[in-house]
């Protein structure tokens, strides 16, 4: 059995849900994940580097990288392949939250914290 996700740290919510294409017909939907955005934010829109950003989310360095990694696939899945692009899910905590607030990804907020 695998070991949880230990949840990533995010600003907060994205002010979008997605985007879809525009002139073609949709052919499916992919999923991006709001650490997957974060990822991406920190670190090619706010220039931080993966050190930075691996702070910042509260994973390791290695984790960031292999997030930022499906997030840019997903992204160019999205325009090659004309698949809507949808924000949504992941396992993350919201900034200055803890104890399980801010959850995602099926999981119950644990009891008495």
């Amino acid at each position: 059995m695998p070991r949880p996700k230990r949840p990533r740290c995010i600003a907060s919510k994205p002010a979008i849900k997605g985007f879809k294409p525009r002139g073609t017909e949709e052919t499916g939907e992919v999923i991006l994940s709001l650490e997957e955005f974060e990822a991406l934010r920190l670190i090619d829109f706010e220039g931080m580097d993966q050190s930075g950003a691996a702070q910042v989310m509260d994973v390791s360095r290695q984790t960031v990288g292999r997030i930022l990694k499906t997030a840019r696939y997903k992204i160019a899945e999205s325009l090659v392949t004309a698949k809507r692009l949808t924000l949504q899910g992941g396992c993350y905590e919201m900034r200055g939250r803890r104890k399980g607030r801010g959850w995602r990804h099926g999981r119950r907020k644990p009891q008495g914290r």
